[in-house]
């Protein structure tokens, strides 16, 4: 039997064809081994166009072959036809090697529409967007005529550019050449208006014939950017009620974003149900924000809900709900939760271990934040901005400042949010000047501050308390153009406060443009702090006079500044309108507060029931019971004495202050014995004494001081100069002395 001759013009037409019906396919690993078949059988390929073809499987491929293809393409000659200098060129783009493409382009004899569209899409899709837009302009001045994709992606460009007066103008050209009327085009000018100016996307809104899911879901999304979340809902309505049309999954997150801003749980609810009921909750990122909205609006039973709803779940799902937790102060359940997520098989990542960290600064757990620490290295997150700059926070909060000045010092160039962290550290950990000090390192370094570095600034000063500093940081506050700033203000007044020049705190105050709750309760604070509490209280009906609604924090400052001050009947006072008055949350601290007024003015017994009232939720504190137990030492009263001692014992065994306030009792009422046995249980436990000290600034000098220092160099200085420092404290030349 004998098998037909096959010629090889007829097996080089089959390949041809199977290269043909394989492209058609997207089959190209199966384009490529028809094409090497040819190329080991010898045959020469007369069709150019299989060329085009074999390139656009190599773009998938091998870059290599395609490399290949461009050599054998030229020695044939088949590269002067403009569809072969096409097919390269849109080989090289797809390739990402935009150089050899625009080499290809510029030695085109003939360009066609499909060459300009091929070379602007390579510039415009892998960013280059400013050679894009110049090669556009250049392709106008040859006639070239675009297709709707390249208008899209030039509209585009225009937008990522920020270039609002050229995008303007390209509408115009829009109009004229009758293309605006292109619903693609259309909603992509909308999302360039809806950046810059929402009143230019209100009027190209209301002037389209056609409104799409994509045109109402733009203009949503640019009502909720601009914080307009009220008439982003009321779109959303308009959309589905009156022109019927189907929301997407990207309406529904623009419109559950809407909801968080507002911080409206109940319409978020009811966006929720709608979600499920038109099937939307099967949408990734519809979860997601729906996660987001529930632990921004504090309802996080409701996101764990959702969440294990969800239908799939990626990491931003799980670092969602991991900061949910942390950020509404549910800490061990988020570790409870993160161990939920790595049975998962979920890997945690960056974001993951910020989290994490957040969790070990409330617990200052040391071991937990140097294990997430090696984490970060292992995973390779050292060069990540947030996760370093977390770890500096952290090891600060946890008192390790030896550990984040390592981490800082290890990096090479420090952005502000570096620098700022590592100034708040260092006056964290109680060293202020080392903060002061590497500010004017980071000035040095021509690294310009923001708005976090003043207010880390503006602390460490308040925590130095040396004047000549804190008229400097003001005097950089006002160069910044920030001291009206509520925020900086508030900082400024407060700063100056803690130097005891409360006049200077009430012209800082006096100088913030629009003042707030806060920055109202710090100046309160100020006055009550420098030994002016019926200022401090007078300073209530003037707040009330400017509508401002006193907080927990306010009245708390408030009933401190009576404690001090002994203004008992006005500190009863206040407690009592606290809550039907002021409509304000009563707290352990302010409990704690009134508690020690009481004590103060010697009503021990009104002192001891009113701990006694403290509602259950809320165990009195130390606090609270120390301010009675050194009440007790002033009015020797023995009974309340070792009541109050043994909560203050149970509440903090390790420290010192409540053992030596109870020891001081005794001894002041002559019970030696039990104040000797007080410091012998301190001994047993091996309790640390903190003692008090002084700082005392002279000039430019400061000094600190500690009862019965024998070894500081001042300690045996002789009597004239101790009269002297006094002589300089009573005239006020810049002496101060703060104790701490």
């Amino acid at each position: 039997m004998r098998f037909p001759i096959v010629s090889p013009v007829t097996n080089l037409q089959n390949l041809c064809h199977k290269i043909k019906e394989s492209s058609s396919g997207c089959r190209w690993k199966e384009v490529l081994s028809h094409y090497r078949e040819i190329k080991r059988a010898g045959f020469q390929l007369i069709d150019h166009a299989i060329y085009s073809h074999v390139l656009k499987a190599s773009s998938t491929l091998s870059f290599r072959l395609g490399q290949s293809v461009h050599a054998s393409l030229s020695k044939q000659g088949f590269d002067s036809f403009s569809s072969v200098g096409n097919s390269v060129m849109d080989f090289y783009a797809k390739s990402c090697a935009l150089d050899s493409a625009l080499s290809v382009f510029n030695c085109m004899k003939t360009r066609d529409s499909v060459s300009w569209n091929i070379i602007l899409h390579g510039h415009l899709d892998q960013g280059f967007l400013e050679d894009g837009v110049d090669l556009y302009i250049q392709a106008r001045a040859f006639g070239f005529e675009p297709n709707i994709s390249t208008l899209v992606l030039i509209i585009q460009a225009y937008h990522s550019l920020q270039a609002f007066n050229d995008g303007h103008k390209f509408h115009g050209y829009l109009i004229q050449s009758g293309l605006w009327s292109l619903t693609s085009v259309q909603n992509c000018l909308l999302g360039m208006y809806t950046d810059i100016q929402m009143d230019f996307a209100e009027n190209l809104f209301e002037e389209m014939y056609e409104k799409d899911v994509i045109s109402w879901s733009v203009m949503i999304r640019g009502y909720v950017h601009s914080d307009d979340n009220i008439f982003a809902l009321e779109s959303f309505k308009q959309m589905i009620s009156q022109f019927g049309v189907e929301p997407d999954g990207q309406t529904m997150v623009s419109v559950l974003k809407g909801c968080a801003n507002l911080g409206n749980i109940k319409i978020g609810k009811l966006i929720h149900g709608f979600v499920v009921l038109r099937g939307l909750n099967y949408d990734l990122f519809v979860g997601n924000t729906l996660l987001d909205l529930y632990c921004k609006c504090g309802d996080v039973d409701s996101a764990m809900i959702a969440f294990w709803e969800m239908p799939y779940r990626n990491i931003v799902s799980w670092n969602s709900l991991l900061s949910g937790l942390v950020r509404n102060e549910k800490h061990a359940e988020s570790l409870t939760f993160f161990a939920l997520m790595g049975k998962s098989g979920t890997d945690a990542d960056e974001v993951t271990l910020v989290n994490l960290l957040l969790v070990c600064k409330v617990f200052g757990d040391l071991h937990q934040c140097k294990l997430i620490h090696s984490r970060i290295i292992r995973r390779g997150f050292y060069s990540n901005d947030l996760a370093m700059n977390s770890l500096i926070d952290t090891y600060a909060k946890c008192n390790q400042i030896d550990l984040s000045w390592r981490l800082f010092s290890q990096i090479k160039r420090p952005d502000i949010v570096t620098w700022s962290t590592m100034i708040s550290a260092f006056t964290h950990c109680g060293l202020p000047d080392e903060g002061i000090s590497l500010y004017r390192q980071m000035m040095i370094s021509q690294e310009r501050p923001n708005y976090v570095t003043l207010l880390n600034l503006l602390e460490a000063c308040a925590l130095s308390a040396e004047i000549g500093r804190s008229k400097c940081a003001h005097g950089i506050a006002i160069r910044m153009g920030l001291a009206s700033h509520v925020a900086v203000g508030t900082a400024v007044l407060n700063m100056y406060s803690k130097c005891g020049e409360v006049e200077a705190s009430r012209r800082a105050f006096d100088q913030i443009s629009l003042k707030n709750v806060v920055s109202w309760s710090a100046i309160i604070a100020a006055y009550g702090l420098n030994g002016l509490p019926q200022d401090a209280v007078a300073l209530l009906s003037e707040m009330e006079v400017h509508r401002v609604k006193p907080n927990s924090v306010t009245i708390l400052s408030l009933l401190s500044a009576c404690c001090h001050g002994g203004l008992v009947e006005e500190g009863l006072s206040l407690f009592k309108d606290m809550a039907n008055k002021h409509g304000a949350e009563l707290k352990l601290e302010h409990y704690s507060c009134l508690v020690d007024l009481l004590a103060r003015a010697g009503n021990l017994d009104d002192a001891f029931q009113l701990i006694e009232s403290i509602p259950a939720a809320m165990k009195p504190g130390a606090s609270a019971w120390g301010a009675l137990l050194s009440a007790c030492r002033t009015h020797e009263n023995r009974k309340l004495t070792e009541d109050a001692l043994s909560q203050i014992l149970e509440l903090e065994p390790s420290s010192s202050a409540g053992y030596l306030l109870a020891s001081n009792t005794f001894a002041a009422g002559g019970s030696w014995a039990a104040a000797s046995g007080i410091r012998c249980l301190m001994k047993e436990r091996g309790v640390k004494i903190v003692a008090g000290y002084s700082l005392v600034h002279v000039g430019t000098s400061v000094h600190t001081f500690t009862a019965g220092d024998k070894i500081h160099p001042l300690a045996h200085m002789s009597s004239p100069v101790v009269e002297q420092l006094h002589s300089c404290m009573r005239i006020d030349t810049g002496a101060r002395i703060l104790v701490t």
